[in-house]
């Protein structure tokens, strides 16, 4: 039977499925240490949730209690508005845009919940002690419906406080400037200064009788219950461990969960990267700092993957020649790291999708982030090759293409090598753009503030693109011909420019990261030199790009730019670049790519469901193999979350 990689929409929103594959050839031990990890990825998923805004977790099981009882109002209008609503609760760990970060508007009206919640049964509601059904509906429902309260998740506008503006739920009573000052004097404090912890990555920031402190979030503090549930499935999965090393690591996960010392999460990052003989690997914990609008405070993610053998051939390849490629990049010398360490790269299989990475995931991911230990020990790259492979399948046929390219050469172009130079500039992004470059002694890694993702996304971007287009890469056999790059120029600055802004309400601006990146890599080319044209036919917008050489070569300058702002720690630098190139958006140019998006029927975001790993017992009641079942519907998958793994509500 054909695999379905595609299944339900609503909203913006399409679902899709993966494969696991390969997942049958997997021994038993190994099964047995993906599925334990997978328990463990999946019970951090209120964390997140609770994260991205405090009232998050009350509103979805408010709604799951009226989705789940009032089965008689399915028909209705508004029923059918508030399934719609919980679904993109759901999807984006709460009630605001997992990508645009705004604030949902609900079809359903706030009588029709208060209505339906006096009809559901009290003790199923997330009442608080004494609380009635009215009490709830008085606090929790202005949070849905006001549009004045809680409007943006992640706001970062310039000038404004971007804690007190921002809804999500990593500072309590702190304004930006407090914040930044509390941190400033930890790093002032600091007695281990060439070793430091990333400060803050763990915990909430509030403010106390008049005093900043912090709550770490650990076995033995917030987010207690979520992270011994995690604890218990990692020493699982450490009695079924594949060697040494990785038991090694994983005890250190442990230790870090228990204590919350961040440089314990430094000594398990260290021992992670010195895992290389595993077939099995896994992130879990607190990692990205995209959610914070001071990029400090890591979401909770968990990924549990296996190598895809026949693609890391690629991604070998690249890491092998890590040092050529730093040796000559177009950046000054004085940026560029003498000896390149520890560049590992994999192509892997994702076997379970978690907190900030589900449902919508990374194609690519290059860890850990702390500058120090990655000029140290380097740093691990995975590209995902079933969840690259599921986003191709379910994109063919589509229209896209015939819509917004214009002439048939460039069609064919993409047509050719669209794939191959997606999945490279992805490995080259991850594998070496991150990883390359280094800090002038003395810089900041925290300098660029609420600047530094974008900064660091543009440079990891700039360097795929320049290498993509260097005949070493025909060379090494990673292109087939020194005409493939053309595609992914193309595509790339049709994206900065004009196509990601399918992604973006009308009158707002970009503030995701890598939105702000994109833009800003291809406004900026546009702008510097004759490359680039938009040209206008048929009352249409289109990219033309006239000179690939000199769009090679713009390239390069901003790299060399982009990191020099990055080693010297140039803040205002950084924000001069971001506000001009990276943040406005051309209202008269968006309302056309909307309305000729809207003619394709296409949803702009997707994500995925997770397949359901189910063990199977021996007469002994010993686990005797692992199941995969990707028949699970989205709904029903949601609520066996938040009755299997509930912890925090």
């Amino acid at each position: 039977m054909e695999f379905n990689y595609q299944d339900e929409r609503f909203a913006d929103l399409q679902m899709l499925r993966y494969r696991l594959n390969g997942f049958e050839k997997l021994t038993l031990q190994q099964k047995k240490l993906v599925y334990y990890l997978s328990k463990a990825t999946l019970f951090g998923r209120d964390i997140t949730f609770d994260q991205f805004g405090k009232y998050n977790l009350r509103i979805r099981k408010m709604l799951e209690v009226v989705y789940v009882d009032m089965t008689m109002m399915r028909d209705s209008d508004d029923f059918k508005a508030l399934e719609v609503y919980l679904k993109r609760v759901w999807f984006s760990s709460g009630i605001h845009h997992h990508y645009g970060c705004e604030k949902f508007k609900p079809g359903f009206s706030a009588d029709f919940l208060r209505q339906a919640l006096h009809q559901v049964d009290a003790c199923k509601l997330p009442l608080k002690s004494g609380e009635t059904v009215d009490e709830m509906c008085d606090e929790l429902l202005p949070v849905i419906f006001d549009d004045a309260v809680m409007p943006k998740r992640v706001n970062q506008a310039d000038g404004e406080d971007l804690l007190l503006t921002s809804a999500c739920n990593f500072y309590d009573g702190v304004t930006q400037a407090e914040a930044e000052t509390y941190y400033e004097q930890q790093k002032q404090n600091e007695t281990m200064p060439d070793t430091p912890p990333s400060y803050g990555l763990n915990s909430t920031l509030v403010k106390e009788n008049g005093e900043v402190k912090e709550l770490v979030w650990s076995a033995n503090g917030k987010y207690a219950n979520a992270i011994r549930h995690i604890i218990y499935w990692l020493e699982k999965a450490r009695e079924v461990a594949e060697n040494e090393q990785q038991k090694t690591v994983i005890s250190a996960l442990i230790s870090y969960y228990q204590s919350g010392c961040l440089q314990d999460f430094n000594k398990y990052c260290i021992e992670w990267l010195k895992d290389h003989d595993s077939a099995i690997d896994f992130i879990n914990g607190f990692i990205e700092v995209y959610g914070d609008p001071l990029g400090l405070k890591g979401s909770w993610e968990g990924l549990v993957e296996y190598i895809d053998e026949e693609a890391t051939h690629r991604t070998q390849t690249i890491s092998s020649n890590a040092q050529w490629f730093e040796d000559h990049s177009p950046v000054d010398p004085r940026f560029r790291k003498p000896v390149v360490k520890g560049v590992s790269a994999n192509v892997i299989c994702a076997a379970m999708l978690g907190g900030d990475e589900y449902p919508a995931t990374a194609i690519g991911i290059n860890l850990p982030n702390a500058d120090w230990i990655r000029a140290q020990y380097g740093s691990k790259s995975i590209t995902i090759s079933n969840i690259t492979d599921a986003y191709n399948k379910a994109s063919k046929g589509s229209g896209f293409k015939e819509e917004f390219v214009d002439n048939q050469e460039t069609r064919d172009l993409i047509e050719k090598y669209g794939d191959v130079c997606d999945d490279l500039h992805t490995d080259l992004h991850e594998c070496l753009g991150h990883g390359s470059g280094q800090l002038l002694p003395g810089v900041d890694p925290d300098a660029l503030k609420a600047y530094s993702s974008t900064i660091e996304e543009a440079r990891a971007d700039l360097f795929g693109l320049y290498y993509i287009a260097d005949k070493k890469l025909v060379e090494l056999g990673l292109v087939p011909d020194e005409m493939a790059y053309k595609s992914q120029y193309y595509t790339y600055m049709m994206n900065g420019l004009m196509t990601q802004l399918i992604r973006i309400t009308p009158g707002n601006q970009l503030e995701e990261a890598h939105m702000r990146n994109r833009a800003l890599i291809a406004h900026w080319c546009y702008e510097n030199g004759d490359a680039i044209q938009l040209v206008k036919r048929d009352g249409k917008t289109y990219v033309e790009i006239t000179d690939y050489v000199q769009l090679r070569a713009l390239i390069a300058r901003l790299l060399a730019e982009i990191q020099r702002i990055k080693s010297e720690g140039d803040y205002e630098a950084a924000r001069e670049l971001v506000e001009r190139y990276a943040v406005k958006v051309d209202a008269e140019l968006h309302a056309e790519v909307l309305e000729r998006y809207k003619k394709l029927n296409l949803a702009p975001y997707k994500g995925f469901i997770n397949p359901q790993l189910m063990p199977v017992f021996d007469s002994n009641n010993d686990i005797c193999d692992i199941q995969v079942n990707y028949g699970e519907s989205y709904a029903h998958q949601m609520l066996r979350y938040s009755a299997e793994y509930g912890t925090l509500i």
